[in-house]
C-alpha cells in the first residue's frame, strides 16, 4: 500500500471514530471535541486526495500536489478553530442554564442558587 492509500484510509478511519464518538456521547464538550476529530479526519481524506494524482503513486515523475485542496484544508483548520470556539462558548451557557434550573426547585423557591449582587448594584465597588 502506498503513502497516499495509507493516509487516505487513516483519514476515513479518524472520521468515523469522530463521527461514532459525536453519537455515542452525551457530554457536549466530548461531543465538540468528537466533531473536530472527524475534521481533522475530513482533512486529512483531502489531502490524501490532493496527492493522488501528481505521480507518488505509481513512481511516476514527481510533480507539485494540487494546491486547492491544500488551500481548502487550511482554510478549514481556521474555519474549525472559530466554530469550536463558538460551541464550547455555548456548551458553557447550556451546563449554566441547566445548573441554574436545578437549583430552583418546584415551588419556584431558589434552593442553592444565591442571588448575583452584581445584578443588584450591591457588589463590590458598588455605586452609588
Amino acid at each position: 500500500m502506498s503513502l497516499v492509500g495509507l493516509t487516505l484510509l487513516t483519514g476515513v478511519l479518524v472520521l468515523v471514530v469522530g463521527l461514532l464518538g459525536h453519537l455515542l456521547v452525551r457530554d457536549h464538550v466530548r461531543r465538540i471535541v468528537a466533531l473536530n476529530v472527524a475534521s481533522g479526519g475530513v482533512m486529512m481524506v483531502l489531502l490524501a486526495l490532493a496527492l493522488r494524482g501528481t505521480g507518488a503513486t505509481d513512481g511516476g515523475d514527481a510533480v507539485d500536489p494540487d494546491a486547492v485542496p491544500q488551500a481548502l484544508v487550511l482554510t478549514g483548520i481556521v474555519i474549525m478553530a472559530a466554530v469550536t470556539a463558538l460551541a464550547l462558548a455555548l456548551a458553557r451557557r447550556v451546563r449554566d442554564a441547566d445548573e441554574e434550573d436545578e437549583a430552583v426547585d418546584d415551588d419556584g423557591d431558589v434552593t442553592d442558587a444565591e442571588p448575583d449582587e452584581r445584578a443588584e448594584g450591591g457588589g463590590r465597588g458598588g455605586g452609588a
